[in-house]
């Protein structure tokens, strides 16, 4: 599909959209969808932003101009105790306006955050935030809202996601929300390091939509980025800039509109930290900010240079002490909740093994838009250092994705020179463009785990900027025979999903900021996957009387950071236990003395802590259930239980303040969304098109070049522009041979513009410099007009299926036949009559678009994926 031409021209569908009843009136392209009429046709050009120098500007319904962003200022103070982080983020919101509004902000926390209290200030009163059910707390915030009064509410969307409303601020009023948290510093290699997020970074939004994109008035064009997407006719659950989707529910609610291009947002960020370290402080440095530091020993005042900085990057401060290697602690807290424990044990010392086992390597790469410029060239430089670095007794693939997924070789190869070689050729021929459908590499990349007996290394580079992070993770749990190292490239990236899927995959996450060199990242990935320090690891509690400990099973040290267990004891007790491992393959053992006492008012944060690490393994156990937004009842049960309980956030309880002292006049509050900046190095270009079209035709989960430029959304170098090319749920293979994979620029040529199977032979073999065997073309032709999904599916169903019936995923074979969806060059009669006679069940046709959905026997997809009329053989949609 082509924004910028005078029609949309070609069109493919995923298979998570819509019923066969509705998929005429669908257009769908690049793994996603768009909602058009039948002949329906895109703008000539796109809308033009006007985008306006300064501070961001709002409007009322009338469309006059009011005001300014009713966020003024976020002040984040910090206070670090050993290992403890406590954190108060105040928020302070004005209504420069002659009528009272509502603001609604979405923002970052830690995704390590156990969030335990909300105090609203109105005036000189302050109230302090009660914790309930979430759908309780947006019943009382409602009522109170209708009624007049000033209020508030925290929702977490995400463990790192979180939504403020402040309902009926007065004009020129201020209400000041403090937000408070505490976690676990991160400790490793004798540096600690505390992070704080600063913004929201713009996720791509899979699947078919099923609300409405949420109303911003037409004059703030040239103030925010609001881009035209595919709506449903359900109501929006947010504010942001995406509708609601099958594949993400809240979409509407992680999608902060964002400024527009020579903008800046309403409000800036200060941020102080207090250290008391315990031990003196040696070093102390800040990764992306500029500081002002004074330490004093074991003390240190650190603040920003700037008291008023843009928030559109990570703050992160790390510090060294005196002594590199820290010692075993047990923290204790007893009181009427519980007798709650943290365990820090000392890592043993890394031992370097005698002999290297070989490995089989596959580095996945995302070259969607949102990595466009400057991160896609950091992780170019990483991945080339990776590549260089690999050991020639191992083997490797490579595997990128944007809109669709590319795959160098059939399967791994030796790390030879020749091989790495081609590899990064063809690595730097990249660029950043396409949707970030990540669900089909992380497929394409575990699924050959699953029938091996060794264990397959994943190295993922990516920002993680997508929404349906939550049925990531999930997807990486199913393949447990491979380890993944994930790798977070940029200054803001989503945290959450990077370190998820290092725990799901039992490896080690890694986050690579714009200035870090990429040598220094490569070599430390090798350092701790060649030399990992414990592994194996478990804990025998010999007769101490505890329980509920977490994490339940204690993922392997691949560098030297400390072992942290949380649990409670059942009683007052004093005895050793074994720390158990293996260090360079043999067995590790050390004996600790623990005491457990029996009242301890210190450390009132650890039941917070421990509560938060038991929260986090009950959503482990349904995080696509969450995604979806219907979780297993005693999963959200048991959450909400702990919430109400510890006083805690989380993804189903929140905190709702109302001053019912006061009601105030003028009738209804007007929504105001508080939009958010870009982050730091990521491309409005990337993102959402060239600047010229950041207001008009762009798309969450298609392809679509916006306004003559590759947006996020547009195809090219990382993304696919419809059946032309490989099918998202397919991979593009090299051709055997000794010639090798296809180049970049051969591919990206394949992709865009040529649409006849013949011609795309023929510049595959121009590429190779031979003609190609009848069975490489066939393998051409089925690579690139039979869906992945459908790749061997007669067999699996004649091995693994009981009388012709087999469910794989979203496939689903009855007697024989499966429904799927075939996309044409030419749909006459005699066309149509040749599938007929192949056994086709027409069930429907979208004549506009030249495609069939039907019922096809599993023996016949391959005979009708070559057939010269045929552009594309994939799953029909399914209902959800």
């Amino acid at each position: 599909m082509i924004v910028g031409r005078e029609t949309i021209s070609v069109i493919r569908t995923a298979k998570e959209s819509a019923t066969v009843a509705t998929i005429l009136a669908l257009v769908c392209m690049g793994g996603g969808l768009v909602w058009l009429q039948q002949g329906a046709t895109a703008p000539a050009e796109a809308m033009e932003a006007r985008p306006t120098p300064g501070s961001l500007a709002v409007v009322n319904e009338e469309g006059e101009v009011v005001g300014m962003c009713p966020l003024k200022h976020t002040d984040v103070r910090t206070e670090i105790s050993g290992f403890v982080a406590r954190v108060e983020v105040t928020q302070q919101f004005h209504n420069p306006y002659d009528e009272k509004i509502e603001a609604v902000y979405t923002f970052p926390l830690s995704q390590k955050a156990a969030v335990d209290d909300m105090l609203m200030k109105v005036g000189d009163r302050e109230i302090r935030g009660e914790i309930k059910r979430r759908e309780e707390a947006r019943r009382i915030y409602e009522a109170a809202k209708r009624a007049g009064h000033v209020a508030s509410l925290l929702d977490q969307e995400r463990p790192n996601i979180f939504t403020q409303s402040v309902a009926n601020i007065m004009p020129g009023e201020n209400v000041d929300i403090t937000i408070r948290y505490v976690e676990v510093l991160k400790f490793e290699d004798g540096w600690f390091e505390f992070s704080f997020p600063t913004v929201v970074g713009p996720r791509y939004i899979p699947g078919a939509p099923t609300s409405r994109q949420p109303e911003v008035p037409p004059e703030l064009e040239g103030q925010v980025v609001q881009p035209d997407v595919p709506e449903g006719t359900g109501e929006p659950q947010g504010t942001g800039w995406s509708p609601d989707t099958d594949q993400v529910p809240d979409a509407s609610r992680i999608t902060p509109l964002v400024t527009a291009p020579d903008t800046r947002v309403g409000h800036d960020i200060s941020i102080s930290v207090e250290i008391h370290a315990g031990a003196p402080i040696r070093e102390l440095e800040s990764k992306l900010h500029d500081i002002s530091a004074e330490h004093d020993g074991e003390v240190a005042h650190v603040r920003l240079k700037e008291k008023a900085t843009i928030p559109n990057k990570d703050f992160i401060l790390r510090y060294t002490t005196a002594s590199e290697e820290i010692e075993d602690a047990v923290l204790v807290h007893a009181s009427d909740l519980g007798r709650f424990f943290t365990l820090i044990l000392q890592p043993p010392e890394r031992v370097r093994p005698e002999q290297v086992t070989p490995k089989e390597m596959v580095f996945v790469l995302d070259t969607s838009g949102s990595m466009r410029g400057e991160p896609i060239d950091k992780a170019k430089q990483t991945m080339f250092h990776c590549l260089d670095s690999l050991d020639p007794r191992d083997t490797f693939n490579f595997i990128t994705f944007a809109g669709a997924t590319q795959v160098m070789f059939d399967k791994p190869v030796p790390a030879s020179e020749k091989n790495t070689e081609k590899a990064q050729e063809f690595l730097e021929g990249l660029e950043g463009s396409g949707g970030t459908e990540m669900m089909t590499a992380i497929r394409v990349a575990l699924a050959p785990s699953d029938s091996q007996e060794h264990l397959r290394i994943v190295c993922f580079m990516t920002d993680g900027y997508v929404g349906n992070d939550m049925a990531i993770i999930d997807e990486i749990q199913r393949h447990p025979n491979a380890r993944i190292f994930s790798f977070g490239i940029g200054q803001s990236v989503n945290r959450f999903l990077l370190e998820n899927m290092a725990k799901a995959g039992r490896g080690e996450v890694d986050y690579v900021t714009l200035g870090t060199p990429g040598e220094e990242v490569a070599e430390r990935f090798y350092e701790r996957l060649r030399n990992p320090v414990l592994t194996d690891i478990e804990i025998d509690w010999g007769e101490l009387p505890v329980t509920e400990i977490y994490p339940q099973s204690i993922l392997d040290l691949f560098s030297s950071k400390p072992v942290v267990i949380y649990g409670q004891a059942r009683k007052a007790a004093r005895g050793e236990i074994v720390l158990r491992g293996k260090v360079a393959g043999r067995p590790f053992e050390r004996e600790i003395f623990v005491a457990l006492p029996g009242r301890e008012p210190g450390h009132e944060v650890l039941g917070a802590l421990w509560a938060r690490q038991k929260i986090e393994h009950l959503m482990n156990q349904d995080w696509a259930g969450i995604q979806r937004g219907s979780p297993r009842t005693e999963i959200k049960e048991e959450i909400i239980d702990l919430g109400l309980k510890f006083r805690l956030v989380t993804q189903f309880t929140s905190f709702v303040a109302v001053e019912w002292m006061v009601i105030t006049e003028g009738g209804e509050a007007r929504t105001v969304p508080v939009p958010v900046a870009m982050p730091q190095g990521v491309t409005y270009e990337g993102v959402f098109g060239e600047h010229k079209a950041v207001t008009a035709q762009t798309s969450f989960g298609i392809p679509w070049n916006v306004g003559g430029g590759y947006g996020w959304y547009g195809h090219g170098a990382g993304g696919m522009a419809g059946p032309a090319g490989p099918p998202a749920a397919s991979v593009t293979a090299g051709l055997p041979g000794p010639a090798g994979p296809v180049a970049s620029d051969e591919l990206d040529y394949l992709q865009d513009d040529v649409w006849d199977l013949a011609d795309r032979v023929t510049a595959l073999e121009a590429a190779e410099g031979r003609e190609l065997t009848p069975e490489e073309k066939r393998k051409v032709i089925l690579e690139y007009c039979l869906a992945g999904e459908l790749h061997g599916l007669a067999e699996k169903v004649a091995s693994e299926g009981q009388d012709g019936n087999l469910t794989i995923g979203d496939i689903e074979v009855k007697g024989g036949l499966v429904e799927v969806a075939i996309w044409l060059t030419d749909d006459s009669e005699e066309n149509l009559a040749k599938l007929k006679e192949l056994g086709f069940q027409v069930l429907g046709q979208a004549k506009s678009v030249k495609m069939l959905i039907g019922k096809l026997a599993v023996d016949k997809l391959e005979e009708v994926a070559v057939l010269d009329f045929v552009r594309l053989v994939e799953p029909a949609p399914t209902s959800g």
